[in-house]
């Protein structure tokens, strides 16, 4: 990511993080919706609204509340659209996988959230419309999009020919959690977190030793997000083309080692090989003292924690550069009908309204990803004045890197393998070096 690109998207997010949000509860398991009603025309006959479904990956305990507080408002103020939102498990894998069933049994969804790291692959294997195209049919805002999104930020939803295939939603990166009473217990002074991988290994065998915890948890979700943050953060590479060709790379010293750290620290019982969920339950219950994981489920850890909860900065190598993608999703449009369309384009501009924004990061941590949101009298600036926790993610955005996208019709799959290798390694069935030697001839053949 070049150095202005980064700047570009520091400064969306530091504006937008100060200005976007208004409250919004958290509890809900999705599948849910508001059930359309009719609308009068003008002769007094009742017409019958577009609906159109929202799919997202929202559980209960990763803002599906916020996801139900911004449809159910939509749905009262849109007398002629009505959306139900329906929460797809295994997060954007989970989803893309669902989200293909659909289109190819006729029933796509209209609106789906889709990861970063699946844009390439679904602009080129899923039928889609771009997201340009149908804003440039609004009558009322043709512009919407070049007037409210910094050029670096919209990089994140397009494709490799420079094509907006979806229109940024979340933005995140990961940050360190810390049980600030379960560092005191252990000996460490909690007012100087760990900065470097080599002091959080050192604070995890004090935490083993001295409380009977887990030290640390990394994120272990159907996906590679925090690992490929680990992997660069310590100079390895993930992919490189090749005569035009994208080929795999990660089986190479400094991704070997990143994997084979955390490998050991949970053989040694510093750090906790889990779920997702039941990896941040144990955190919250006090049983872990650290956890790596996206500033989106900042909601979540701070509205359930009992200790004194705080974070910091994503650690370092010594002294290498730390690299952190960026997480979250964009909107896509699936939907065929052009009815369908343009309701789903009113639909994604509420969602991406400051007001709505405000509500979003409120319900999560996601960053805003329109910009001027901070300055806007409905938006975050008191917000993030009060909740220290935003900080360390602001932090970071200068470096912010985009998630590895692998091509081809076997994304998927190749994606699988890489999540394969972490478990080998992590269950301590083989080292990092034969599981990564595995996984990337895997890859490379799929990728052919």
């Amino acid at each position: 990511m070049s150095k202005w690109r980064k700047a570009a998207l520091t400064s969306c997010i530091t504006l937008s993080l100060s200005a976007s949000l208004a409250g919004c509860a958290t509890g809900n398991n999705a599948n849910q919706g508001t059930s359309p009603s009719t609308t009068p025309t003008a002769n007094g006959s009742s017409a019958a609204p577009i609906t159109i479904e929202y799919w997202h990956v929202n559980s209960q305990d990763f803002g599906g509340g916020g996801v139900k507080a911004l449809v159910d408002k939509f749905n009262e103020t849109h007398q002629d659209i009505q959306v139900v939102e329906k929460f797809q498990p295994g997060n954007y894998a989970g989803l893309l996988q669902k989200a293909q069933a659909g289109i190819s049994g006729g029933n796509p969804p209209d609106v789906a959230q889709i990861g970063y790291n699946f844009i390439t692959y679904v602009s080129e294997n899923v039928p889609y419309t771009p997201v340009e195209e149908v804003a440039k049919r609004d009558p009322k805002d043709p512009t919407f999009i070049q007037d409210n999104y910094l050029p670096n930020v919209l990089e994140l939803g397009q494709t490799a020919d420079g094509k907006l295939a979806g229109l940024p939603y979340s933005v995140s990166n990961p940050v360190m959690y810390y049980n600030a009473d379960l560092l005191k217990q252990a000996g460490w002074d909690p007012e100087k977190p760990p900065k470097t991988w080599e002091e959080v290994q050192q604070l995890s065998a004090l935490v083993r030793d001295k409380t009977g915890n887990y030290g640390l948890y990394i994120q272990e979700p159907p996906d590679n997000w925090a690992q490929y943050a680990l992997a660069r953060s310590n100079g390895g590479e993930w992919i490189k083309k090749d005569s035009g060709k994208v080929q795999a790379v990660f089986n190479n010293p400094e991704v070997i080692q990143s994997y084979q750290l955390i490998g050991d620290m949970v053989k040694d019982k510093r750090a906790l090989h889990a779920k997702w969920e039941e990896g941040l339950q144990a955190f919250v219950n006090g049983k872990v003292a650290m956890v790596i994981t996206t500033i989106a489920k900042r909601e979540n850890l701070q509205s359930q924690s009992k200790f004194d909860l705080r974070n910091t900065l994503f650690p370092t190598f010594g002294s290498k550069k730390r690299s952190v993608p960026a997480g979250g999703n964009a909107l896509f449009i699936f939907s065929k009908d052009e009815k369908k369309q343009a309701a789903a384009w009113e639909f994604i501009k509420y969602m991406e309204s400051p007001e709505s924004l405000a509500t979003w990061t409120k319900a999560t941590g996601y960053l805003p990803p329109r910009k001027g949101v901070a300055e806007d009298p409905n938006g975050l600036k008191s917000f993030l004045e009060t909740n220290p926790l935003m900080k360390p993610a602001l932090e970071q955005m200068n470096d912010v890197i985009p998630w590895v996208n692998f091509p081809g019709a076997n994304g998927l799959q190749a994606e699988q393998a890489l999540l394969d290798a972490r478990d080998e390694i992590l269950s301590g069935k083989t080292d990092a070096a034969a599981a990564l030697k595995n996984a990337e001839e895997k890859v490379n053949k799929l990728l052919q």
